[in-house]
């Protein structure tokens, strides 16, 4: 085989060299086949230059024996020498073999491919670019070659390289992204610090625009960023603060949708630098792209929401999290409660959805597509957009915001910020909101049992905005049937009253005084509910019921809530909660300073309206005698108030009634009643408030109470004393009683109620006693 004639024209001894097993022979051969290929240049002799390359190709570069493959590359670099300029034409020749020696298991003939690779791409230099993407890629293996000669020799290369690219114009950058695309994944710690290396070249190239296909690498960039080596965490850290300058400088070119779930994803990442590093890319694209983000605003808050929540040991993120939640609702418009938005209900946790979502579909004739209006950003930065990608999400965002409030494990923080977006929701999209609210009202209702005060203020504020929002009137038909055919835990059916009204001709569906505003359809609907989940969870009554009917009365308005919950109460089953609830509203009512003018109201009925109120409050009130009484001593019904506590005598008298009565009494040593207490020095005007007095007197047992009472009335004066003289006008300070209010009436129903509740308590005790004569002794 080794004969002149079989490797013409290369001659028997440079052979005989290229296969010796000692370098200095095969140096020896490179420089005779160096000669020898100048000579053919000097002649013009492609073909037998053509022939030389792939002899030491074929026969030497690829044989089966290694030093036949070592005395091929050295034989192949000396031909790249001797063309010079002239290698650029035979490249694809020199290259190939030269590269298929990098995969090699012997460590030494890849550094020796290495050193001619190196000597091939020096002569060469920019005649090498149209065949980068198989150099980048030979060279990204050596990257990763554990023998630490080959990794020499490659960075020796791998600089070489950088240098050609820095230097020319001719870099095909839309070719090489996809391979670069490709080897951004690696897991490797010496090919990810190689493919970082390019991306800082490339990107300090001025004629090259990475910028354009950054979305490509994204995704790998933050792969690396997790990288377990700090160096390389520093080297992509760098590489992505030069990105972020490079949008803010030209937001114009940057594709900030097709990068917006690459975000959303790393934004949710374990590893904190990645998170903090994708959440400030985050900040900045919904500052500089604005309303471009909207159609990823439900993953940007899924992201973004928990963060919220984070103790101090992740301060940075926190901060960040809470500015793009913060700058996402400040995109939402009213222009955004089109009517074309809407594509589907939010199902309740109960298995219900609104089956008239159906009909309404996403109506793409009504959206704005005018294209590449000019929007101005933060930065005073002129960002040309596309409108008709600027659509809200809003059905995503309410899925998310309701994922995220029944989730458990959610964080306070994060609650409030939840509450809070639905509360701008219903403010900015009220006709949309409220396709939703269905799905959203009952877990709006649990979160009034939720441990943070502040939580609950924010779920009020959203109850009120549903319960109040002229967008939520049930427009053609009664609210009750508009839920009437719902089937869950939640159903609200609105009761029909069996007692003739004060003022029957006005619908029972949303009772209210004409004083008062009307409110919404889900107004009653709500204090129903609410009143519900008082019955079910007595502790929520116990602890929090007068701060949230406090907090509501603030929001709402306050004689609407009372006169509801009255109308409510007037037709509850269970007698002991009705009773117990009236006992709350009646301390509300007496006490609160958000009730100053509905009491106001109260104490002076010279009206039709605050009649009509009067008598809703006092049909409920007579689920508790004690209650019924004080309210007569605020609205100054003292006749009335003595006949209540006369029937008092029939009642059966138990700690409960003490205590409350009690409790009367000191609430009339308070100043809320200071009115009533001068009306003592009017003896001969104000009879029957002395005797309803006296009438609670002779209900306490001898007591502390007792006692203040007494000593009370024991400063009433003396009549006779008090008597006006005959040139004196007498007084008129009792009121006239107002003809629309039938106090027999009034004293029927008292009666009637209590029997039901006297009824009540005998079929409890009687259930008592057959548990306990069925009991074993």
């Amino acid at each position: 085989m080794n004969t002149e004639k079989d490797f013409a024209p290369l001659t028997s001894n440079i052979v005989r060299a290229l296969n010796d097993k000692l370098y200095e022979k095969r140096k020896v051969a490179a420089l005779e086949i160096e000669k020898l290929v100048r000579e053919f240049v000097a002649q013009n002799n492609t073909g037998q230059i053509k022939h030389v390359i792939q002899i030491l190709s074929q026969e030497f570069a690829l044989s089966q024996h290694p030093h036949s493959r070592k005395g091929g590359l050295i034989g192949l670099a000396a031909c790249s020498i001797a063309l010079g300029k002239d290698s650029g034409l035979y490249l694809k020749e020199l290259i190939e073999p030269v590269l298929t020696c990098f995969n090699d298991a012997d460590s030494r003939l890849r550094y020796y491919a290495c050193e001619a690779l190196y000597n091939i791409v020096k002569v060469a230099r920019g005649s090498v670019l149209p065949h980068f993407n198989v150099l980048f890629n030979g060279l990204s293996k050596l990257a990763a070659d554990p023998d630490p000669n080959v990794k020499s020799g490659s960075e020796l290369l791998d600089r070489l390289l950088k240098d050609i690219v820095t230097e020319s114009s001719k870099f095909d950058l839309v070719a090489f992204v996809p391979l670069l695309r490709e080897r951004i994944y690696s897991n490797n710690q010496y090919a990810r610090q190689f493919i970082i290396s390019w991306i800082l070249v490339l990107e300090c190239v001025p004629d090259i625009n990475l910028l354009d296909y950054l979305p490509e690498i994204l995704d790998g960039l933050f792969q690396i960023l997790g990288d377990n080596s700090k160096e390389i965490r520093k080297m992509c850290e760098t590489v992505l603060v030069e990105f972020l300058k490079e949008i803010k400088k030209n937001p114009s070119s940057v594709k900030f949708a097709e990068m917006a779930n690459i975000l959303v994803i790393h934004c949710q990442a374990s590893d904190d630098l990645i998170q903090l590093t994708a959440m400030t890319w985050m900040r900045e694209f919904i500052q500089l792209a604005g309303r471009v983000m909207l159609p990823y605003s439900s993953g940007i808050l899924t992201a973004v929401l928990p963060c919220l929540s984070y103790d101090d040991r992740k301060k940075s993120i926190k901060e960040v999290a809470n500015v793009c939640n913060q700058t996402l609702m400040k995109l939402i418009l009213p222009e955004d409660d089109g009517d074309h938005v809407r594509q589907i209900a939010l199902p309740n946790h109960n298995g219900y959805t609104d089956e008239s979502g159906s009909s309404c579909k996403n109506s793409s004739d009504q959206l704005n597509t005018s294209q590449d209006l000019a929007t101005s950003n933060n930065s005073g930065v002129c960002v040309t957009i596309d409108r008709s990608r600027e659509t809200l999400d809003l059905d995503g965002i309410v899925l998310v915001l309701d994922r995220h409030l029944h989730d458990t494990v959610t964080g306070m923080m994060t609650r409030i910020a939840i509450l809070k977006w639905l509360y701008h929701l219903y403010i900015k999209t009220p006709r949309k909101m409220f396709w939703h609210t269905d799905g959203l009202f009952p877990m709006l209702l649990k979160t009034l049992s939720d441990e943070s005060d502040e939580v609950i203020l924010k779920d009020l504020e959203v109850l009120a905005e549903i319960a109040s929002s002229p967008a939520g009137q049930t427009e053609g038909h009664d609210s009750s049937e508009s839920i009437g055919t719902q089937n869950s835990q939640s159903e609200l059916h609105i009761p029909i009253s069996s007692s003739t009204p004060l003022n029957s001709s006005r619908p029972r569906t949303l009772e209210c005084s004409p004083s008062t505003p009307t409110m919404n359809s889900y107004f009653f609907k709500f204090m129903i509910n609410l009143l519900k989940q008082f019955n079910n969870e007595k502790s929520l009554l116990e602890i929090r019921g007068p701060f949230i009917i406090r907090q509501l009365c603030l929001l709402l308005n306050a004689e609407n809530i009372f006169h509801s919950m009255a109308e409510i109460l007037l037709r509850e089953e269970d007698l002991k909660f009705a009773s117990t609830m009236v006992q709350t509203l009646n301390s509300i009512l007496l006490t609160s300073t958000e009730l100053f003018q509905l009491r106001n109201q109260l104490k002076d009925l010279r009206t039709t309206e605050s009649c009509n109120l009067f008598c809703g409050l006092y049909r409920s009130w007579c689920h508790n005698p004690v209650a019924t009484v004080s309210l007569c001593f605020l609205t100054q019904n003292y006749k009335h108030a003595y006949d209540l506590i006369q029937k008092f005598g029939d009642l059966e008298v138990t700690i409960d009634f003490l205590t409350e009565v009690d409790k009367l009494v000191q609430l009339i040593e308070c100043p809320i009643f200071t009115y009533l207490r001068l009306q003592l020095l009017d003896v001969e005007n104000n009879p029957y408030l002395i005797k309803a007095l006296y009438g609670l007197l002779m209900l306490l047992p001898q007591s502390k109470a007792f006692q203040l009472l007494s000593q009370r009335l024991q400063c009433v004066p003396n009549p006779e004393l008090m008597r006006t003289t005959p040139s004196e006008k007498p007084t008129t300070s009792n009121r006239q009683v107002p003809s629309e209010i039938d106090y027999n009436e009034l004293l029927q129903h008292f009666e009637k109620v209590q029997n039901k509740h006297l009824e009540v308590r005998h079929q409890r005790a009687g259930r008592n006693d057959q548990l306990e004569r069925k009991l074993p002794l």
